[in-house]
């Protein structure tokens, strides 16, 4: 799949990547892409919810009356569930969210997103961004010079840099990743995916090593 790389004024440059058929080319697995999100999802929770049950809430153990003769229901102590600041019945107790996935199905899932990016014709490449100084002005232009300003985006890098994120992430739209950390929920979750040149080359990089 050959994709054009832009410069930062939004031209083409004439230059292309070529981005793997069996990574931006493959049938897409829409339930490994759910598990895939529901296990991050799952991730971010952290399942402290708790209630007390009426073995743990205040209140005295004596019965409130006898069970026969009154002519009223049988009742048990005040820390009855059906009582006003009695115990909770069946209420959420602290646990876990996450779900274990293998490796190959979240390898599967993360190559399916991307392909539904690839064919929404969702992916830009753009020439290695440079930065003196932190400037989410300098940035922006880059992005609306691409046309991608008003969208929700993945912005990916091929390795950490300093100036660059302390530019991006002022911007509430845009997300900054190492090409490293991406995964299947950011993918899914942005309206475009932006890679600068030397990321996009990385993934071409990888291939050849795996043919060879």
């Amino acid at each position: 799949m050959q994709v054009k790389v832009f410069n930062t004024q939004g031209q083409e440059t004439g230059r292309t990547v070529e981005l793997p058929e069996d990574i931006f080319g493959i049938e897409p697995n829409n339930h490994a892409i759910y598990l895939a999100v529901k296990q991050y999802l799952g991730a971010q929770r952290q399942g402290t919810h708790k209630v007390k049950t009426r073995a743990e809430v205040q209140g005295a153990s004596r019965k409130l009356h006898k069970q026969k003769g009154t002519g009223g229901s049988r009742k048990g102590n005040i820390r009855n569930p059906l009582y006003k600041g009695g115990g909770t019945i069946f209420g959420p107790k602290p646990h876990k969210y996450d779900i274990k996935l293998n490796r190959k199905v979240k390898d599967l899932a993360k190559m399916s997103a991307l392909t539904h990016k690839a064919k929404a014709n969702a992916i830009y490449v753009v020439e290695d961004i440079t930065m003196d100084v932190p400037k989410t002005k300098t940035f922006m232009t880059t992005l609306n010079n691409l046309k991608v300003g008003d969208k929700k985006l993945l912005f990916i890098l091929p390795e950490y840099n300093d100036n660059l994120y302390l530019s991006i992430r002022n911007v509430p739209s845009v997300l900054g990743v190492q090409l490293s950390d991406i995964n299947t929920y950011d993918i899914m979750n942005s309206e475009v995916l932006v890679l600068t040149e030397s990321a996009a080359k990385i993934f071409a990089t990888e291939e050849a090593e795996v043919a060879a």
